[in-house]
């Protein structure tokens, strides 16, 4: 018996519509953070949603990076990433950090940082960061999933709720959009 809403969104030929897929993978709640990664002394910063932890012995945490972005390149060539959860209220450094960062020595789009324990760069205004030494990374098609082990942390503000995408109105996730 089907119900109301069951064929909605599909094709002729029974597929999904590219427009159904992307607005129910919007719906996920995501988490909204800066990665940061490098490879020599080249270093980057990526606005990311798609992170989490994936085991509790040892940590390990996950997050899926673009295949052809430069932190791609960054993480399989440096073998490390950080995760810098950031402050709900101060979402518009996402935006600057969609295409690759400008690095002064100092800073990353004018955002101080500093190196994690991995090399890494840690943005010293996140409310809280996590570092990661990459034990594997998984081709899943468009998408890896670098899959890293918490080798260090801290918390800025514990008083601070960490951004979500729902914080802000960025969409990413879905089928691409051409």
């Amino acid at each position: 018996m089907e119900t109301e809403g069951e064929t909605e969104g599909m094709t002729a030929d029974g597929a999904l519509e590219s427009e159904l897929v992307n607005r129910v993978t919007w719906k996920i709640p995501n988490a909204l953070a800066l990665v940061g990664s490098r490879a020599g002394d080249e270093r980057n910063g990526m606005t990311t949603s798609w992170i989490t932890q994936l085991s509790m012995e040892p940590v390990l945490i996950g997050i899926g990076v673009d295949n052809t972005a430069v932190t791609h390149r960054l993480i399989s060539d440096g073998g490390s990433f950080t995760v810098n959860l950031w402050d709900s209220d101060d979402t518009r450094v996402f935006v600057k950090f969609s295409k690759p960062a400008r690095d002064d020595g100092h800073t990353l789009n004018d955002r101080p940082v500093r190196s994690g324990r991995t090399g890494a760069p840690i943005f010293t205004e996140a409310i809280a960061w996590m570092d990661c030494a990459l034990r594997q990374a998984i081709d899943l098609g468009t998408h890896t999933l670098f899959v890293g082990e918490l080798v260090d942390a801290g918390i800025v503000d514990d008083a601070k709720r960490s951004a979500s995408m729902n914080d802000t109105r960025m969409k990413y996730g879905g089928v691409r959009r051409h």
